[in-house]
């Protein structure tokens, strides 16, 4: 393949280098350089070998990655402050609570947590894997009012998270709350809130310390619970309803100067 050429290339071109660095009338007047770009076009000229060593392989990981569990409407990507992916994967983790006997009203869902896209059309267990690559299990816990305001100040100063409808933050430009509701009313520092996420952020990780101050934990440990496998379900779900998944930027986190 063209990819093993260049790696060729690469490696003498590192030892012409180093040998003539190591003798000192030689110099080097200029370096160029230039980005190859690894796509479709390297598809044209296959390495036959290469091909056939792989095939066994491909067989085995296309049988576990190519099963299709749903349909997605339009592309999605995940972003800050606001973006239709995060605000998706964390309306599942609300969603999933009536498997756990749990009724939270707020889910939260980080973006960096989130290592791919989804493509407008058929989403498969690899689309999946791709956008939910680690072990992280779905959680529930209860902050209060005032350690929720906490958490929501976390959110602000990173420029923005995934958080569930219902939720409305206002945050300024440089990281600061300027004001939250959650499900048409403001947030009572003395009540309580059930809420959703994964057990990654849930150990305070990721900035998120106000979680550390949670109660009544509902941490499942089985595989079955890794989020991953909490988004497959939703899709297979919304397929069996013959449901394209669709999600949107609806204002849930809004920049806004002071």
């Amino acid at each position: 393949m063209r990819i093993k050429s260049f790696a060729r290339k690469s490696a003498c071109a590192a030892i012409v280098m180093t040998l003539a660095a190591c003798a000192s009338h030689y110099k080097m007047p200029s370096i160029q350089y230039e980005r190859i770009v690894i796509d479709s076009r390297y598809d044209t000229q296959t390495d036959k070998a290469a091909v056939d060593f792989l095939a066994p392989y491909k067989h085995v990981v296309d049988s576990i990655m190519g099963p299709v569990v749903g349909m997605v409407e339009h592309n999605m990507d995940a972003n800050r402050p606001e973006s239709d992916l995060s605000n998706l994967l964390s309306d599942i983790l609300v969603w999933a609570g009536k498997d756990y006997n749990e009724q939270p009203v707020l889910g939260i869902y980080n973006v960096g947590g989130i290592r791919s896209a989804l493509t407008k059309g058929k989403v498969t267990y690899g689309d999946v894997l791709a956008i939910a690559p680690f072990e992280n299990k779905i959680c529930f816990l209860t902050l209060s009012g005032e350690e929720l305001l906490e958490l929501f100040s976390q959110i602000a100063s990173r420029g923005g998270e995934g958080v569930s409808r219902g939720a409305e933050l206002v945050i300024s430009p440089d990281g600061k709350l300027l004001s939250a509701r959650l499900h048409g009313k403001e947030i009572d520092p003395k009540a309580d809130y059930r809420v959703t996420t994964i057990d990654y952020l849930a150990q305070g990780n990721d900035g998120f310390l106000a979680f550390k101050k949670g109660k009544d934990l509902n941490a499942p440990k089985e595989d079955s619970n890794n989020s991953r496998f909490i988004i497959m379900n939703y899709f297979k779900e919304m397929a069996a309803k013959g449901i394209a998944v669709s999600a949107k930027i609806e204002g849930r986190i809004v920049v806004r100067d002071k």
